[in-house]
């Protein structure tokens, strides 16, 4: 649900929650550094597990992981998964309609509906949302992230919490959620928000459980 926001902003989203879902549920994972620490990006993600999760879009591109020998970073994942890629040998791996699947999942939930709306010349296929209630839920929680709940160390947050964080982000549309603060709590959470912003991925990765190396590597891929 919350992934859903985001990604109907940008397709890009739906890769950044793809690979770091899949590492949440145990199915992949960074190649081990050895001896030499290496940085996040040129580690490869590696198949633990090929079983189904039951979401389209994920399985999806957990297929796609387990197919690929030899194994390819965050970075290369990003770019096949969202068609950002110039090798037309790897176009075979975009996750395609990505936000038709994501908009007809909120429409089955009764969260959008379906309108037919004209511009112009043509007829377009919109999604409006029908029920606020769970989008103002979302926007309060994240208000209370980082606000009333700040815990001063990124560590103590929730982990999809915080990944969702880094998706409004990299999607545009984190500010969003702070339009309706005071001036005094929105100087608050923007200071807060960009403490987590200036991480360096590649420092905070050991900091947390094994699950969330996926996640940094994303992160880390975003940023540059």
């Amino acid at each position: 649900m919350c992934a859903s926001y985001g990604c109907l902003k940008k397709d890009m989203g739906s890769v950044f929650v793809s690979l770091r879902e899949l590492g949440f549920r145990g199915r992949v994972e960074l190649e081990k550094t050895g001896v030499r620490r290496r940085a996040l990006s040129n580690r490869k993600v590696i198949l633990l597990e090929d079983t189904a999760t039951g979401d389209v879009l994920l399985d999806e591109a957990l297929r796609h992981v387990k197919e690929t020998q030899p194994a390819e970073t965050a970075q290369s994942w990003i770019e096949y998964l969202s068609g950002e890629t110039w090798n037309p040998l790897k176009l075979k791996y975009q996750l395609r309609n990505v936000r038709e699947r994501l908009a007809k999942n909120l429409v089955d939930k009764g969260i959008c509906s379906t309108e037919k709306q004209n511009f112009f010349l043509f007829d377009m296929t919109t999604h409006p949302l029908n029920d606020s209630v769970h989008k103002i839920k979302l926007i309060k929680r994240v208000q209370d992230c980082v606000l009333s709940r700040w815990p001063n160390d990124p560590r103590r947050m929730e982990r999809r919490m915080l990944a969702l964080i880094y998706l409004a982000h990299a999607s545009d549309v984190l500010e969003n959620a702070f339009t309706a603060l005071s001036d005094e709590d929105y100087e608050v959470a923007m200071k807060h928000v960009r403490e987590l912003l200036d991480l360096d991925p590649d420092q905070e990765c050991g900091k947390y459980d094994p699950k969330m190396e996926v996640m940094w590597a994303v992160v880390s891929a975003f940023n540059k």
